[in-house]
């Protein structure tokens, strides 16, 4: 038998503490030896890092100019913070909340200089970034009421932000107090102040009940002059998104019905590229609604875990549909299974749903010119999105309107023939890999029901292909219906039982210095060993540990969790199973705030109920202690289930 005295831990700790543990191997006479290492220094203070000030004055009414309530935020050097007006969907937007007394109404806010602004193609998916550096001031003016004195008001409130550097961010909450100062105001505030034209740049979260300040201005007016230029940049970004890579694979579609196309006279040639041409545009409107009444920008549906996963469906769909598995049902859409079934007629519907697909698979690129396009329509009236979005549109169907007009450009093709099968099976490839690259973008913890899902997709796609087209309706109905229904309840199933859990409970990377500092705090732990090609693993973790009542007793208790994810090679991991008397997963093990040495141990599979009663049996997290005595421990071989002696 080992034993080991824990040292004691005193106020002015040594730099380095270690705690060694020793254990017999399960099933083996060897011993194995695994170390704990505690961080020196508890309870020191810390630096401070104030990389956000803010600070707030009233501005007194002047003949020319309201009164004003000044916001001026100061940002360290290398930090940023986002606008108020940051679209959903990304990072957070700062919040204002202000307390201002009884006859005074705080207006609209605004700020100078404007944010800085960006699409970001790499995080967010072509959400529209607005971010301040160095120093931003947010004003809005204020409404007096008969006889309140603005010089004797105080007006209180908090900025709510982010300070952000490259690769993480600080939350925090600012307060401020503003009184009366008559210093002059800068230029830009006075002018803004001055002008009838107030822009909202946020909805005002108000304090108090005396004072319901809000947001709402006037929209500011759109200068055909400025409009113009703009409308000219929409229709040349529209025509580059044909060349963006999500879109080749469609177009590789419409060379098959200029193929096609050519063999028919100019009016019916004409008539499909206004229907491809109609298709595309009933998209661009719909997105133009949404950014005028839902304050959507470009792309922003991409930012919808609900419509990345849909696109990747009928991607992949399409895809299978190019590699002749199934047939999509509407005439010339994908063509047939062989190159005379090429030649049939494309179809006014076939049009219409080809411009509908290609300008989907458009909306998550995003090309030159776009972002000033679109960032122009910020704050501008309700038709001005659609002036806009109708341009982009225009722009995208111009190659394909011209060749409505002159059908002789496209006598340049080979006419139909083999190569149009060889050529929609290659496409077929490109929309594979165009499917792989949507997948990417799907969170990661979604990726796996998602694959899922595709195989089922898949497997609908062969049984509705392998239904002969001569078979009986009932038939047909029945591949149809089956197959559907397959899809759906697998996606519905695999996402239920693989996708995320909003129980997840709040894991801290597990190492042997973790599990010390967090019983060196009187702190309760458990210690899940898990990996990812552990199927019992993530059964555990689905329906026994990351469950809504296991993460209430954690969180009531102050439980410190931490996940020992064994998924690739760690020999400390491995060493902590082995004194713990196990040489597999899972395994859990629970350490007591008031008893470490006697951790309860939980192997294979287990229940919730378990899982509730050894947390129950372990108790609440005793607290910090400036002095902790960690009694002898005497460890021998731990039998699965039981504890350490």
């Amino acid at each position: 038998m080992f034993t080991h005295r824990l040292v004691r831990l005193a106020p002015l700790a040594p730099p380095r503490v270690f705690v060694a543990v020793a254990a017999a191997l399960f099933a083996s006479p060897a011993a194995a030896q695994f170390k704990l290492e505690l961080p020196g220094g508890f309870g020191q203070p810390t630096a401070q890092v104030e990389p956000v000030t803010v600070a707030a004055r009233i501005a007194p009414a002047t003949d020319s100019q309201p009164a004003a309530l000044l916001i001026t935020a100061d940002i360290a050097s290398g930090y940023h913070i986002y606008s108020l007006t940051q679209p959903d969907g990304g990072p957070e937007a700062t919040k204002l909340s202000v307390a201002a007394p009884a006859g005074v109404t705080v207006g609209a806010f605004r700020a100078t200089p404007a944010p800085e602004t960006h699409v970001d193609t790499e995080i967010w998916e072509g959400l529209r970034i607005e971010e301040h550096t160095e120093t931003v001031t947010w004003f809005a003016p204020l409404t007096v009421a008969s006889g309140a004195d603005v010089s004797a008001a105080v007006i209180t409130g908090t900025v709510d932000t982010q300070a952000c550097q490259a690769n993480s961010c600080l939350p925090t909450t600012l307060s401020f107090t503003a009184s009366a100062s008559p210093a002059a105001l800068p230029a830009e505030i006075a002018t803004a102040l001055a002008s009838a034209a107030l822009v909202p740049e946020a909805t005002l979260e108000t304090a108090g009940v005396t004072n319901d300040a809000t947001a709402e201005g006037a929209v500011e007016p759109t200068d055909l002059a400025t409009l113009l230029p703009i409308l000219g940049a929409a229709l040349v970004g529209g025509l580059i998104l044909n060349l963006m890579p999500c879109v080749l694979p469609v177009i590789g579609l419409k060379v098959l019905s200029f193929a096609e196309q050519a063999q028919h006279d100019r009016g019916r040639v004409l008539a499909m590229n206004l229907a491809y041409t109609a298709g595309l545009m009933s998209v661009f409107l719909l997105l133009a609604a949404l950014t005028a009444f839902a304050g959507y920008g470009w792309g922003e549906l991409n930012t919808h875990a609900e419509y990345k996963i849909g696109i990747v469906v009928l991607v992949f769909a399409m895809a299978l549909s190019f590699l002749g598995v199934w047939e999509i049902p509407i005439p010339g859409f994908a063509g047939g299974k062989n190159a005379g079934d090429l030649q049939q007629t494309e179809g006014y519907q076939g049009a219409f749903y080809k411009g509908v697909f290609t300008t989907i698979l458009a909306t998550p690129c995003s090309g030159p010119f776009l972002g000033s396009a679109i960032g122009y329509t910020l704050g501008k009236p309700a038709w001005t999105p659609f002036a806009v979005f109708s341009a982009i549109g225009l722009g995208m169907a111009a190659p394909y309107l011209l060749i409505g007009v002159f059908p002789r450009l496209v006598r340049f093709l080979p006419k139909p023939g083999a190569w149009m099968e060889t050529f929609k099976h290659l496409m077929g490839f490109v929309l594979m890999g165009a499917a792989v690259y949507f997948l990417s973008v799907v969170s990661e913890e979604q990726r796996i029901p998602l694959l899922a899902t595709l195989v089922a997709v898949g497997f609908a796609c062969w049984w509705i292909g392998t239904t002969p087209i001569t078979a009986p309706s009932s038939k047909k109905t029945t591949a149809w219906l089956g197959g559907l229904g397959t899809a759906v309840a697998t996606g519905v199933l695999a996402f239920s039982l693989l996708g995320p859990n909003d129980h997840e409970l709040p894991w801290r990377d597990y190492s042997d210095v973790a599990l010390s500092s967090a019983i060196a705090e009187g702190s309760t732990v458990l210690v899940d060993f898990t990996a990812d090609w552990c199927p019992t693993c993530q059964v555990n973790s689905r329906y026994a540990i990351n469950t809504e009542d296991v993460k209430a007793v954690v969180e009531a208790n102050g439980v410190t969790p931490l996940l020992a994810d064994w998924s690739d090679r760690n020999d400390q991991i491995k060493q902590t199973l082995e004194s713990l008397g196990s040489r597999s997963i899972p395994f859990l093990a629970i350490f007591p705030a008031d008893r470490p040495n006697a951790p309860i141990l939980l192997p294979d599979v287990i229940t919730e109920t378990q899982l509730l009663d050894a947390l129950r049996q372990a108790g609440a997290t005793a607290g910090n202690t400036a002095e902790l005595e960690l009694p002898k421990i005497e460890i021998g071989a731990a039998a699965p289930g039981g504890t350490l002696r």
